[in-house]
């Protein structure tokens, strides 16, 4: 009997040109792998010289039944072993045959030869399709085994030399129809090679399955006609939406479920082969972000630290500092949270130091355009704050040493978006005052134009830390300067007892000085004299350092008082700690 190859599950319609299927019309959803047929194939080999009656297994033991006694052991590792018979099995694999010329040459019994092999790709249960190859049954070909079978033929070197139509052709025809014909076999197939990694590689399955699905990425869906039925192909679907902006997203982002699938190794040559094929910087950038909420979110968007028992600290490093090297330098392909994100992520997975340095400068560089809402990055811990202040001051220290080197910086434009931050934050009870002043100072004195944003936040944050000593909220206050105040501002802060005192009365002081100011400057409205001017000046003069000495005592007098109240203090707690 000649060999067969039979294909099922497949009709006319399911091919197209170029592999393309039209079952992939079918799934409803975009993105999804699942919901399809498998592809299926039935391989019929020739007539074996030893026919087997049945493949029966006993524990780890697989026996051939046959009229013949067998005369092969081959063991699959530690445990399993195969009773089989040499002749079906040299006369396929030219490997077993090597190594039964092998053993003969070196005086072994023909009667019950034994063979080891420790590294063949798949295992017991792929060797089980390769001894039922061997002695003539049928063997079903789907995309979760081709890829194993494919690896244990070329281990096995099953070539068409020995047969024509050995498995490595056989399996081969149909990893090829496999890989250019369907999106979720593909997936699939490289799906299966993550556990037979260098084999697949050798053999370039993974090469081609990530250049197939590169290749269907980059088959634009939006030349594709919404009325026709091949607009849904390759999992894309248009729903009747009158908002183009919509319909072009979804277009540019079907892919993203099904790849954000893959292993870090996989994920990232997908992504090589579409950069070279031009996507779009924005879109490789959308989708680096889904794949890192997808695998990484309990770190970095804000659940809990992940304890997967498959993801140690080790591959999370690798994967970290794989998705740093990934992302397009171009600006704005990503946003600065996620960003973000991924720094303080690297920096608690303690990756490479000069790969953090270049993340920290190209974060720094897109602060000019970003929002206080793209500062927050959350913290997770009873004792730590709600948001990382720690890495914003990291990245506006970053900012301020490129400005250095870079005229065109937009300081007022970075002054302002640290104040918005601030007064986000500035309500979080457990955001200690060091760390407000530190964020708050980060920037130079010329970065701002007005206070008042800072004074904002500042007065937000006093009234959430009432508790606060008076040291520290002088600390707290330190950056803010009175002449970059509004009028209404300082106003305010002239009645905000929330306010040290010490500032409270700096800014009556300074507040009265300009009133005499403004007085002196509108002398001449009243036509006074020289001598009448000059006398005035010196009135009024007098009466502001009298003022100003009487100000002095009362404050003196008020640090004397609380010096007193501090020592009372002390004796009570004396008092209640003897009682």
């Amino acid at each position: 009997m000649k060999n067969k190859f039979l294909v099922f599950g497949q009709d006319k319609a399911s091919m197209g040109i170029g592999g393309r299927r039209s079952t992939d019309k079918k799934s409803k959803s975009m993105g999804s792998v699942t919901g399809e047929k498998h592809n299926r194939c039935v391989i019929l080999p020739s007539s074996a010289d030893i026919i087997a009656e049945a493949i029966e297994r006993k524990h780890t033991n697989w026996f051939v039944r046959t009229k013949v006694p067998s005369d092969l052991v081959i063991q699959i590792g530690n445990k399993s072993k195969f009773h089989l018979h040499m002749l079906p099995m040299i006369s396929r694999s030219a490997y077993l045959n090597r190594l039964v010329f092998e053993k003969k040459n070196a005086g072994g019994s023909m009667n019950n030869l034994n063979i080891e092999l420790n590294n063949l790709p798949g295992g017991a249960d792929i060797f089980e399709f390769i001894v039922k190859f061997c002695y003539g049954w049928k063997i079903d070909l789907t995309a979760s085994n081709a890829a194993l079978l494919y690896c244990a033929a070329n281990f096995l070197e099953m070539v068409d030399d020995l047969e024509s139509g050995n498995l490595i052709s056989r399996t081969e025809t149909f990893l090829s129809f496999v890989i250019f014909s369907s999106w979720k076999d593909t997936f699939l197939v490289l799906k299966t090679c993550e556990t037979i990694s260098s084999y697949a590689r050798e053999l370039h399955i993974q090469r081609r399955c990530s250049e197939a699905i590169a290749w269907k990425i980059c088959t634009d869906p939006t030349a594709i006609s919404v009325g026709n039925d091949e607009s849904q192909c390759f999992n894309y679907s248009v729903e009747n939406h009158t908002d183009y902006s919509y319909e072009k997203k979804v277009a540019e982002n079907w892919w993203f479920e099904d790849v954000s699938t893959l292993r870090i190794d996989h994920f990232i040559e997908v992504l090589g082969i579409i950069k070279q094929k031009g996507l779009k910087p924005k879109v490789l950038g959308s989708c680096i972000a889904y794949w890192t909420r997808k695998w990484l979110s309990r770190i970095s968007f804000g659940v809990c630290i992940p304890n997967h028992k498959s993801m140690n600290h080790q591959v999370r490093r690798v994967i970290v500092e794989s998705l740093i090297r990934v992302i397009p330098v171009e600006v704005n392909s990503v946003s600065c949270n996620f960003l973000l994100h991924l720094l303080k992520l690297g920096s608690m997975m303690k990756i490479d130091i000069s790969l953090l340095s270049n993340l920290e400068q190209r974060i720094a560089l897109t602060l000019e355009d970003c929002i206080p809402l793209d500062l927050l990055v959350k913290n997770f811990g009873e004792s730590e704050t709600l948001y990382d202040v720690g890495i914003v001051a990291r990245i506006v220290d970053a900012y301020v040493s490129l400005s250095v080197r870079n005229a065109a910086s937009k300081m007022f434009v970075v002054g302002r978006l640290v104040d918005g931050f601030l007064g986000l934050i500035a309500r979080d009870r457990s955001l200690p005052s060091h760390d407000f002043r530190r964020l708050a100072e980060s920037l130079p004195q010329n970065a701002r134009y007005s206070d008042d944003n800072l004074y904002r936040a500042i007065d937000r944050y006093l009234k959430a830390h009432p508790n606060l000593t008076e040291e520290e909220r002088e600390g707290v206050c330190r950056g803010m300067e009175y002449h970059k105040l509004s009028q209404e501002a300082r106003e305010h802060a002239m009645k905000n007892d929330r306010l040290p005192m010490n500032m409270t009365t700096q800014f009556i002081l300074l507040q009265q000085v300009n009133m005499v100011k403004m007085m002196v400057n509108d002398g001449s409205m009243y036509r006074r004299t020289k001598a009448q001017t000059i006398i005035s000046k010196q009135t009024e003069c007098f009466k502001v350092q009298n003022q100003m000495k009487i100000m002095k005592q009362e404050v003196d007098n008020l640090k004397i008082e609380l010096n007193k109240l501090q020592v009372c203090r002390v004796e009570i707690k004396k008092l209640a700690r003897r009682l």
